[in-house]
């Protein structure tokens, strides 16, 4: 009499407050989610991406391309057809340069002798101005008139451009002189003009 025991707490009584603290604890905010009070601005960052899947292409004449006829010691001159650069990287400097050259060898008939070859000194270039572009920027031709026509012996800035940003195209239309040689004996001379764009 007198002595009073404390029971321990029944299984059922702790299986009870396991419960209440999982159900007190399912009711928190899912992860990652805002949480703003009444009357603020509560913000969600947005992402989306702009792709770029043909990149900087440059595109030529189908060969042959016969640029006309003409006498030894004469000039012969006509256009190769329209050339294209289309730069579709979307970059934010979207700045390129076409460039041209003749395939060692130069122009060559029949066996390709000393006689019969035109040399890629003789073979001039100038691609005149653009006759079509699109997007921003500046767009330079690399020779803008006959004057200004360059020989292929070396490569040579066909065209250009040199600021702007995003998607963007050029079109020109070189012409291409041949100085012939006095010396040169009568046949078709074949050679190769070579665009590259980087």
């Amino acid at each position: 009499m007198g002595n009073r025991s404390v029971a321990a707490p029944s299984a059922a009584v702790a299986g009870l407050a396991l419960v209440t603290a999982l159900t007190v604890t399912s009711t928190a905010s899912p992860a990652g989610a805002a949480a703003c009070p009444a009357s603020t601005t509560c913000p969600t960052t947005v992402t989306f991406t702009v792709n770029a899947p043909d990149g900087l292409t440059i595109t030529v004449p189908d060969g042959p391309v016969s640029t006309g006829s003409g006498a030894p010691g004469g000039q012969i001159s006509g256009s190769l057809g329209p050339v294209t650069v289309s730069d579709q990287r979307a970059a934010l400097t979207a700045t390129w340069e076409a460039t041209v050259s003749a395939a060692s060898g130069g122009f060559t008939t029949g066996g390709g002798t000393p006689a019969e070859t035109v040399p890629n000194t003789a073979v001039l270039y100038w691609s005149g101005p653009a006759t079509a572009t699109t997007g921003t920027g500046t767009f330079v031709p690399g020779q803008v008139d006959a004057a200004a026509a360059q020989s292929l012996d070396v490569s040579r800035t066909a065209f250009s451009k040199t600021s702007g940003s995003g998607n963007n195209s050029a079109t020109w239309n070189p012409t291409i002189i041949v100085n012939v040689p006095a010396q040169a004996v009568a046949g078709t001379y074949t050679g190769t003009v070579n665009h590259s764009v980087a």
